[in-house]
């Protein structure tokens, strides 16, 4: 009989996965109908033109009044990065680390299954956890040609293609410091400084001017930060999130296999 701890792992949090899959979509379903009310507000350009660096720390580049500017403003360059992150951030933390410190991580190791394919399960788990907040924003922006809010398909599916990418790095980054180090509390909080200093350095680089040359250094910047919803992703940017991420989770399974299980 076949053991399925990712299917465990999605059940004890469906609850939660289906809270952020409804928050998401009501929120992104606000952000849509608001457009026609706000595109030809052109004091709001006045505002990201007068306040750049302000503006770039919400993730605020362009017009705001043209679609891809709201859409990046509002949803893609902030709010649903935030998400998924919490999301992938949040479990890779809890899934070795935090299990191992509830010590139900000992009962798990147990069974008839390598501690190479328990992590890649949790892996697993990790990347379907993401899918019904990506899913649903994705079909709402759709929704939004019927408010004047209209993108390229093509462009939108690979910045939600690069998003998902940006948190399965992060994520895999959180199960190789909790495998490491067996904390919970530091793999979430090395994870997210670093998720925030490359929020930071994407967001920034564009208006100040020594930061310029480190947003290649943010993955941020592969997934989002390179105006991909106007101008499409690069096969090149997205090959550096999956080798990153490849590499942090290759890294990860050598973690676990040394971890001392309680």
């Amino acid at each position: 009989m076949r053991t399925d701890i990712a299917g465990l792992d999605l059940l004890l949090r469906r609850r939660s996965l289906l809270g952020y899959a409804v928050g998401m979509a009501l929120y992104t379903l606000v952000i849509v109908a608001l457009y026609p009310s706000f595109k030809d507000a052109g004091n709001l350009d006045s505002f990201t033109e007068d306040s750049q660096t302000m503006a770039a720390l919400f993730g605020i580049t362009g017009s705001l009044t043209s679609p891809i500017g709201w859409l990046n403003a509002n949803l893609y360059n902030n709010f649903l990065p935030l998400i998924l992150l919490l999301l992938t951030i949040g479990y890779g933390a809890s899934c070795i680390a935090g299990q191992d410190e509830e010590e139900t991580l000992g009962v798990i190791a147990t069974l008839p299954v390598s501690r190479r394919r328990i992590a890649l399960e949790k892996f697993g788990a990790m990347f379907v956890l993401t899918l019904p907040v990506l899913v649903v924003t994705t079909l709402v922006v759709l929704v939004g040609r019927g408010f004047d809010l209209t993108v390229d398909i093509g462009d939108l599916l690979g910045v939600t293609l690069g998003t998902l990418l940006l948190a399965l790095l992060y994520g895999a980054l959180a199960i190789l410091i909790g495998a490491a180090t067996g904390s919970r509390g530091t793999s979430l909080g090395v994870a997210s400084t670093l998720a925030a200093a490359g929020y930071l350095i994407n967001s920034l680089a564009p208006v100040v001017d020594w930061l310029h040359p480190a947003k290649y250094l943010s993955p941020f910047f592969y997934a989002i930060g390179d105006n991909q919803l106007e101008d499409g992703s690069s096969l090149w940017w997205l090959l550096v999130l999956i080798a990153v991420t490849a590499a942090l989770l290759a890294a990860a399974l050598v973690a676990f296999d040394r971890l001392d299980i309680r």
